[in-house]
């Protein structure tokens, strides 16, 4: 059975390396699979972060909570995506964000152990984590070059063109968050964004 449901992670693994049957049996005996709810955390802020996580289904967000209390929206993780705190799981030290579920999410999980051990017996599979760490680093740089350079209204088209699938699984103000404007703001660019396409 988990095997049938880790088709999709196998499947996303072999877009980067080529396993072998016995490799694919060695990683899936690597694996936790978990269900979380809705509003459930998978990391907390200040915990060490035990997993990186493959998400299933679901939906998850990352977040801070500033002094003020203030929640900033990092990113978003849906399906074939992964989701953690990565700089506590490599470093194993306290969590600077919060991984939360949207949605009830289903997670192929591994623990830091697991990698560690996956790294030993199955060589390739190092340079497909570090890949995945480089991605979203580079993610994370441009997203920041966003944040400087374009309008809200450009960073909303930006989210809307790249992630159309995402923006109607997530409440209004999340999204805002993300974009970091205000709920009201956010609907005021998307009225003009209507207008002008009447227009």
């Amino acid at each position: 059975m988990i095997s049938i449901k880790a088709k999709p992670l196998l499947e996303y693994i072999n877009n980067y390396i080529s396993l072998t049957s016995t490799e694919e049996a060695y990683l899936l005996s690597k694996i936790t699979y978990r269900k979380y709810l809705k509003g459930q955390f998978i990391v907390q802020q200040g915990d060490i972060c035990k997993y990186e996580c493959f998400v299933l289904s679901g939906c998850t967000k990352m977040f801070f909570v500033d002094e003020q209390g203030q929640e900033h929206i990092i990113m978003f993780s849906v399906e074939d995506w992964w989701t953690s705190d990565i700089g506590s799981f490599i470093e194993q030290t306290p969590a600077d964000f919060n991984v939360q579920c949207i949605e009830n999410t289903e997670l192929i999980m591994f623990s830091y152990d697991s990698v560690e051990d996956l790294y030993i017996k199955i060589p390739k599979l190092e340079r497909f984590f570090r890949q995945i760490i480089e991605r979203a680093f580079v993610a994370s740089q441009k997203r920041l070059v966003r944040n400087f350079s374009l309008s809200a209204v450009e960073r909303y088209t930006y989210f809307k063109n790249q992630y159309p699938k995402i923006e109607q699984r997530i409440p209004q103000y999340m999204i805002a968050s993300y974009l970091g404007i205000t709920k009201e703001f956010l609907s005021k660019i998307k009225k003009q964004l209507v207008l002008r396409q009447k227009s």
